[in-house]
């Protein structure tokens, strides 16, 4: 007996247009924020269109915000993919109906407003507060490595910079005065009205390698004088004079700078060694609501808790919540001999626990000290206790 299969009619004509609602499930995510983006005040983009006069009228503001929320908590960020997942994906499809907006339409609006996008975080804050889920009673800090759109062999360190580009302008030279005599021979043979004054194609990739080398170069210069102009001010509010002056600091010989993305370092990653990265910070409740987030070039991570307290407390300043927050958790990366007093004398914060090193697989917790503790204890020592 030949087993029954279900009947398979994909060309089957609807007697009614189907409902996109029928598309998803209900508790899917394109509709969650579909009704989140429905309250959330876009005035600001709007205004933005009111000079305008003329042409094709814009795309659906809320729609187009709805759109790339949803690419970019899918892991889409291409304007071109998104353009194609619109024409293929269910989901995207739901927000989009039939218009779907080209990828140059995408790639605008997102330039356009990326400023008011951003403040529009505190406006998901708020709406957090009003379904009670803003809570505060345990905010924990962490960050990752996301890789960077850029391949770390893009890029090049500072003393290898400063021979290449050495390297890079003998070849300059040489081809400038190759052109000349080239130009001196056109001349002599076939006379001065002929046009022979084109430069060599190799010259003008080596002048613009030259002249991205130079850009990287003074971006290294200037992020050593930040720096040095940086530790001089803590030095000075301790009391102390420094020892150099900030302006003459210069960049480490082997500090890189990536040609196609300058924002991004090497970071070591937990799974794949080193990479082209960002270090992504984010500060989250209970409930997984993320009430700050940044993203840094810095790889240390105990350098990101007094910028990562600071932007907390003032989303949560925007939005009107003013109790403390309860307890302030980080891994062992955020210790340092800094971070510690700085949280504990905060006034918005009533307990902080950072651990102090992590434990080896397998090895046990060691029981806590009992009695008064010790005068004579570290930083370290009394947060471990």
């Amino acid at each position: 007996m030949t087993r029954k299969f279900r009947e398979w009619t994909p060309d089957q004509n609807h007697l009614f247009p189907p409902s996109p609602r029928d598309w998803l499930p209900q508790n899917h995510l394109v509709y969650f924020l579909l009704d989140v983006c429905e309250q959330i005040d876009v005035s600001p983009i709007v205004d933005d269109y009111d000079s305008e006069k003329g042409g094709q009228p814009p795309f659906y503001l809320r729609m187009m915000l709805v759109l790339l929320l949803y690419a970019y908590s899918v892991g889409v960020f291409s304007s071109r993919k998104i353009m194609r997942r619109c024409e293929t994906d269910v989901a995207f499809r739901v927000i989009v109906g039939d218009d779907i907006p080209d990828f140059r339409r995408i790639a605008e609006f997102r330039r356009r407003h990326l400023q008011h996008m951003q403040l529009l975080s505190v406006e998901v804050l708020s709406l957090c507060r009003e379904a009670g889920l803003l809570k505060v009673g345990r905010l924990a800090l962490d960050g990752t490595k996301i890789k960077a759109n850029a391949s770390r062999h893009k890029a090049m360190s500072y003393d290898r910079m400063t021979s290449e580009e050495e390297r890079l302008q003998q070849e300059i030279d040489e081809l400038l005065k190759q052109a000349q005599a080239t130009d001196d021979a056109d001349d002599a043979e076939h006379g001065i009205d002929l046009r022979g004054d084109e430069l060599p194609e190799a010259l003008n990739r080596r002048e613009t390698r030259l002249q991205k080398i130079r850009e990287a170069k003074d971006a290294l210069e200037e992020q050593a004088r930040q720096k040095a102009a940086e530790y001089a001010a803590r030095l000075e509010a301790e009391g102390r004079t420094p020892r150099n002056d900030p302006d003459e600091a210069k960049p480490k010989p082997k500090d890189q700078q990536n040609f196609t993305d300058p924002e991004s370092k090497v970071m070591k990653t937990s799974n794949k060694g080193f990479d082209q990265c960002g270090n992504v910070q984010a500060v989250a409740n209970e409930d997984q609501i993320i009430v700050s987030a940044d993203v840094t070039d810095q790889a240390n991570d105990s350098r990101q808790v007094e910028p990562m307290v600071e932007q907390t407390l003032e989303n949560l300043d925007a939005v009107g919540v003013e109790e403390n927050i309860g307890a302030f958790t980080t891994d062992a990366g955020y210790f340092s001999e800094d971070n510690v007093p700085s949280l504990e004398e905060n006034d918005r914060i009533d307990a902080t626990y950072i651990a102090t090193g992590r434990l080896k697989h397998h090895e046990q917790v060691p029981d806590a000290p009992q009695g008064r503790p010790p005068k004579d204890l570290t930083t370290k020592e009394k947060m471990a206790r």
